[in-house]
């Protein structure tokens, strides 16, 4: 391994976990509807946790209200269940084969929880991201130790690694004071 092979992989690990985060906020619900609230929910399906748009078909009805309708008029009271179960603390409502989700708007106090909630997703996020230059940075300690690379190149790779680092950071910051702001809109 090289040290330019270590620092790619190291963006590549920092961007994915980049990925990881957006996706974790994009669950996280401002006062609109919209069909990807619903896309990390698990339905069991003939003995196997399957998502739920595998399962059934999620449209957004209004502004405030998702509509999901299950390919399988027995798989209704278990999508209906899925949802409930769920940490978004919804109340699905079922008429036949479909399944009304009415979204309750968003109070002061339930804005300030979320923000709560994206500050730890964050600090997941920004973990996952300094463990990814540890590794880098025990790789770069190794190659000293086996002599393949000097004291000298190991500060620098460390150094770019570093900046690597807090460039990726500030792109969580970012996501933070974005999805902070979204949120904080009535």
């Amino acid at each position: 391994m090289t040290v330019e092979t270590i620092k790619k992989d190291a963006e590549e690990r920092m961007k994915k976990s980049l990925e990881t985060l957006k996706h974790d906020f994009h669950k996280i619900r401002t006062g609109r509807a919209h069909s990807s609230l619903l896309d990390h929910i698990k339905v069991s399906y003939y003995g196997s946790d399957a998502p739920l748009t595998q399962v059934a078909n999620v449209t957004v009805q209004d502004a405030r209200t998702l509509m999901v309708i299950p390919w399988e008029k027995n798989m209704v009271s278990t999508v209906e269940k899925a949802i409930r179960d769920s940490d978004l603390g919804l109340n699905p409502a079922t008429q036949g084969m479909n399944i009304r989700i009415p979204l309750p708007p968003m109070t002061e106090q339930r804005r300030k929880e979320l923000i709560k909630v994206i500050h730890k997703e964050a600090e997941i996020g920004k973990t996952a991201i300094r463990n990814v230059r540890r590794d880098a940075n025990q790789h770069f300690k190794k190659m000293v130790k086996d002599k393949q690379i000097s004291e000298d190149d190991e500060k620098k790779a460390e150094d770019a690694t570093q900046k690597l680092t807090d460039k990726y950071i500030g792109f969580v910051d970012k996501l933070v004071h974005d999805k902070e702001t979204e949120l904080m809109e009535v």
